[in-house]
């Protein structure tokens, strides 16, 4: 395909700025085995299994649709370690996600040429080599453009969108229960989600939202026991919740339909298209795509976390002169113990925690490769803030799926919907009724991990 003293990118050139290097073609594998090691200087603790696993799942389909000029070992020992379970040690910093994810993919490139570090299916870290070796994988050879097509691409940024996602949708269904529980242990109004109004509204997720909390509370005779009360309107995180859940459930949308069309996207570079003998070099590579949505799901996350905290605050604080009033921190006898109390600080000093972690890391672009690289859009920093703030989120709505269950223990004998029972019984397996004061950070954990599989909703 490439003509006699043809100049290609990364294949018979240097890279980033030293594209105008020629490589002799006694050089070329030299060159590939190179990048990688020069381009393996990630630092931080190592990216999730999960994550570099899905990493190597993209780089192998990305590879193997046929415009990357790889020989199909490369691909079948990617193939290899997944089957395997052998998983490369990714550090989790360093990676500016334009030119690719090049630190991170060099980590995991590393262990392919038998370098750098891997974990095995037993846990155990050890030497690129030993992995290989244990398996019966021989380490690669690199042949030209090979080390470069392992090293561009978008495969971190992806599969951190794809598990965050997920992740975030699950999160977002349980904090719809748990809303639903605050609602009921409020003994809120559930006028303001009466279909006729959101249909004026014309917004499908509010509307979806709206109706899941009155089928979630139907039945409820929490609900019957105020329907006339003097009460003319909740506060806004109880009347306004299809509206706020809504509308994070429309940037939810958005950041999967951003997302999805990387699964099958070729992003490295240069592109070999063989049916018309050309080699284009291009710019696929680029994170702006995933930049963008990996920041609002971030933002949408954080907004989640921060409504849920104050109806939280709204369940603890036993107003005086209310007669409907919960116990002030969801205890009898309040004075002597504390409740619930401290577990609102908490929530609250992890919303104050996301807010910071939620600046839109793409804002910040720096130029990179003496001013080659010039804009980049810092998609993996957003991945991994995205990261960072689910799991704070995920914390924050546990302390309010048991902060709700309290409540509805204070309001015994009356009993809310069948539907929110069965979620009050899927709390209270992993956090008891609050009699007596007690540390329960451990049960807060629990019930955060059962949100992040899906428990819930």
């Amino acid at each position: 395909m490439l003509g006699e003293g043809q100049a290609v990118y990364g294949v018979t050139t240097g890279f980033g700025s030293l594209q105008s290097v020629r490589i002799a073609d006694d050089q070329l594998s030299e060159l590939q085995l190179n990048i990688v090691r020069s381009h393996a200087v990630g630092v931080g603790e190592a990216l999730p299994i999960d994550v570099t696993r899905g990493m190597m799942v993209l780089l192998a389909a990305s590879l193997s649709r046929g415009h990357s000029g790889v020989r199909v070992e490369i691909v079948e020992a990617l193939i290899a370690l997944l089957n395997r379970n052998v998983t490369p040690v990714v550090p989790s910093r360093g990676s500016v996600g334009a030119s690719g994810d090049l630190a991170p993919l060099a980590h995991l490139a590393c262990v392919l040429i038998g370098e750098g570090e891997a974990i095995t299916a037993s846990g155990v870290r050890m030497a690129g080599a030993d992995a290989l070796r244990a398996i019966g994988v021989a380490p690669v050879v690199l042949g030209p453009k090979e080390g470069l097509a392992l090293l561009n691409g978008t495969h971190m940024m992806t599969a951190i969108g794809v598990l965050a996602v997920t992740d975030a949708e699950r999160l977002y269904t349980a904090a719809q229960v748990a809303a639903a529980m605050s609602v009921d242990a409020l003994l809120g109004s559930s006028a303001p989600f009466d279909p006729r109004l959101h249909a004026l509204r014309n917004r499908p997720q509010q509307q979806a939202v709206a109706a899941r909390l009155l089928e979630l509370m139907d039945g409820s005779t929490m609900r019957e026991s105020h329907a006339d009360c003097e009460r003319v309107q909740d506060a806004y995180t109880l009347r306004c919740i299809p509206q706020v859940l809504g509308a994070i459930g429309e940037a939810l949308t958005y950041v999967e339909q951003a997302i999805e069309p990387e699964y099958g996207a070729v992003t490295d570079n240069p592109l070999l298209f063989v049916e018309d003998g050309d080699v284009v070099s291009g710019g696929n590579f680029h994170g702006q795509p995933l930049s963008l949505p990996l920041d609002m799901l971030t933002i949408a996350v954080q907004e989640l976390a921060a409504f849920s905290e104050r109806r939280i605050y709204r369940l603890m604080d036993g107003r005086s002169g209310d007669p409907h009033a919960l116990p002030p921190f969801l205890i009898a006898n309040p004075g002597t113990k504390s409740g619930l109390m401290i577990a609102q600080y908490m929530a609250a000093s992890l919303v104050a925690e996301g807010a910071v972690l939620s600046h839109p890391a793409g804002v910040g672009s720096l130029p990179t490769s003496a001013g080659q690289e010039d804009f980049n859009l810092m998609g993996a920093t957003a991945g991994l803030q995205a990261m960072q703030v689910l799991a704070l989120a995920r914390r924050v709505v546990a302390v309010e799926l048991v902060a709700a269950a309290q409540g509805f223990d204070l309001r015994r004998p009356l009993r809310s919907g069948e539907l929110l029972e069965v979620e009050y019984e899927k709390v209270r397996a992993l956090s008891p009724p609050l009699i007596e004061d007690r540390s329960q950070g451990a049960e807060f954990e629990a019930i955060a991990e059962a949100i992040s599989a899906g428990v819930f909703g």
